[in-house]
């Protein structure tokens, strides 16, 4: 090829890339040119691919049968095997750890510690959850947290409520991580408390203003510099829990038996073969246990000189060999919780597209000119739970026999009462901060006394806190402002085409469905199953290999937590499912 020639190509390739670079800036739809700011400034970011936040491991969705297979030694029947598509998403490589979770700790201390303790108190872990009737497990109770040695080590002792408050938090600071490494947010871990710290959301509607001379991105439009907004695509989605069909789907693992679209041979457990020991002859781990798990009765880790696992109770989280999509114990070490409301009949009442079932529909409140409202400001607490549990306190304490004090006595009137007031100005629809300014008052009554029962209410407050300073304003949808949909009505969807006629959605008004008494979920009757009982899966250090299996599925309240139930984070993948690789 002669000079001549490639000069021609080079140029012919140069003309190619100036046409092409002028084809992308400009509309397909109208013509006119993005990142212009003599067309008005409508900005086309440069962004193409979802990058893969911390820890987490790219899931490729599919269609699968879900559910249990297998034989159903348990006679539960809850968990039928039906047909369903999931769409890709990321998941932990592992689960939570201690050491995680003492970040976490640590940063809500630093945050509220001074001046709302109590939230700090709403996300220690109980580490009360490892005694036992008939067992010595006080060192766990003392040691399994904050200990070194247990580092690596999965939480547990965390309820359903507590792991979401962790995704959240952590979508935060890993998008807080993100503005500070591109430069348009000034780190500033100390100047940040109670109602000025970063969240995603509080910055994305301009209520997070931070420190520093950071000017932001360059801006096409009336102003040189703005803030990074969602349609630039540098801030991750949430972290969150998966919904039990993602979870039962990539605890599966099923992409490394398949070939095209034929699933060779449907696993038990999330790893090949229908054994909980290495089956593979040619194999140095031939005869391995493939999961931290209880053998048999008073079989925790096998005979002393040839443990058959690593552990008696739970182990590191890498400690055994991740399925084959790179996921470590989703069978044994802990059950996991995950999003969905637990329903014994779920293969009779699911989408297949994307099953859950959990959605509770809400909106941001918005201000008299259309914009999201102030961030709170103040605590907000949940006074129904509040006054049933004081209710439930006076009595159980009664009933001990061990009675009040004077000082107790004192103590639990002045906190009735200032809940009750708050109660009623709540009924008569008063203003949220005054009502909540009571709650505050009275949770500061419970701090400044020496009463032998102030560490009990202060604990009760602490467990029913819905809102802090510094999150958005959310509520619930209306049904007003849903007429006319087809796709739902009312905000809260749970209870939706469940089989219980009292909560079904085939009523003509409220009314109808109170005088309706044949309730399926009548809870603590007939039932302990309610719309807080969630779903938590995948066998424990503490259970037999039966519940290893990714079908099997049980529940606990929202609000309780276990020494075997731990939890991961998963994330939503945006766009196409997979890189696209061409036709």
């Amino acid at each position: 090829m002669t000079w001549k020639n490639s000069s021609s190509i080079l140029s012919l390739f140069i003309i190619l890339t100036v046409l092409t670079g002028c084809y992308y800036e400009r509309s397909g739809a109208t013509g006119w040119a993005y990142n212009d700011a003599a067309n008005g400034g409508f900005e086309k970011s440069t962004f193409f691919e979802q990058q893969t936040g911390p820890g987490l491991i790219l899931v490729e969705g599919g269609t699968f049968t879900m559910g249990q297979v297998e034989d159903d030694l348990m006679g539960s029947w809850d968990n039928s095997p039906r047909r369903v598509t999931v769409s890709t998403f990321y998941m932990d490589e592992t689960e939570v750890t201690n050491h995680f979770w003492l970040e976490y700790i640590n940063w809500l201390e630093r945050i509220y510690g001074d001046n709302n303790s109590e939230i700090v108190e709403r996300a220690l872990p109980d580490t009360l959850a490892w005694r036992e009737k008939l067992a010595y497990n006080e060192p766990l109770v003392k040691y399994y947290l904050r200990h070194p040695a247990y580092r690596e080590y999965p939480v547990v002792g965390v309820s359903w409520r507590q792991a979401n408050e962790f995704c959240k938090w952590r979508t935060d600071r890993v998008n807080e991580g993100i503005l500070i490494r591109e430069g348009l947010l000034v780190d500033n871990p100390y100047g940040q408390s109670d109602i000025e710290h970063f969240t995603t959301e509080t910055y994305l509607n301009n209520q997070y203003v931070g420190t520093g001379e950071v000017e932001g991105v360059k801006s096409y439009g009336q102003s040189e510099y703005r803030d990074i907004a969602l349609e630039d695509g540098l801030l991750l989605p949430d972290y969150r829990l998966p919904t039990e069909a993602e979870w039962e789907y990539a605890a599966l693992g099923l992409i490394g038996n398949s070939y095209g679209e034929l699933i060779e041979e449907r696993r038990t457990y999330p790893w090949d073969g229908h054994y909980i020991r290495n089956d593979e002859l040619r194999s140095k781990e031939y005869g391995n246990i493939n999961a931290n798990f209880v053998r048999g009765r008073g079989d925790f880790m096998g005979i002393a000189g040839d443990l058959d696992d690593f552990g008696d109770i739970t182990v590191d989280v890498h400690q055994y060999a991740p399925n084959d999509y790179g996921l470590f114990n989703m069978a044994g070490n802990v059950n996991e919780w995950v999003m969905d409301v637990y329903r014994p009949f779920s293969s009779l009442d699911n989408e297949e597209f994307r099953p859950f079932r959990g959605n509770n529909y809400q909106t941001k409140v918005l201000n008299a000119e259309g914009d999201p409202d102030e961030k709170y400001e103040y605590v907000v607490y949940d006074l129904n739970r509040i006054g049933n549990f004081l209710s439930d306190y006076r009595t159980e304490k009664g009933r001990g026999g061990s009675g009040f004090g004077d000082e107790d006595a004192n103590l639990l009137d002045n906190v009735e009462v200032a809940v009750e007031d708050a109660l009623e100005k709540s009924q008569d629809n008063q203003d949220e901060e005054s009502v909540m300014t009571l709650m505050a008052d009275a949770m500061e009554v419970i701090k400044d006394s020496e009463a032998l029962i102030a560490a009990d209410l202060r604990k009760g407050f602490s467990e029913n806190i819905i809102a802090v300073p510094g999150d958005m304003k959310y509520r619930d949808v209306t049904l007003e402002e849903n007429l006319g949909r087809s796709n739902y009505r009312v905000s809260d969807n749970i209870d939706f085409r469940d089989g219980d006629t009292h909560s079904s959605t085939s009523y003509n008004t409220p009314e109808d469905a109170n005088a309706n008494s044949s309730r399926m979920y009548d809870y603590g009757k007939s039932t302990l199953v309610n719309n807080e009982s969630r779903v938590y899966k995948g066998g424990s250090w503490n259970d037999r290999a039966y519940w290893l299996v990714p079908g099997t599925r049980r529940f606990l309240d929202e609000r309780k937590s276990s020494s075997t139930v731990g939890f991961r984070c998963a994330m939503t993948r945006v766009g196409a499912p997979v890189p696209f690789q061409g036709q």
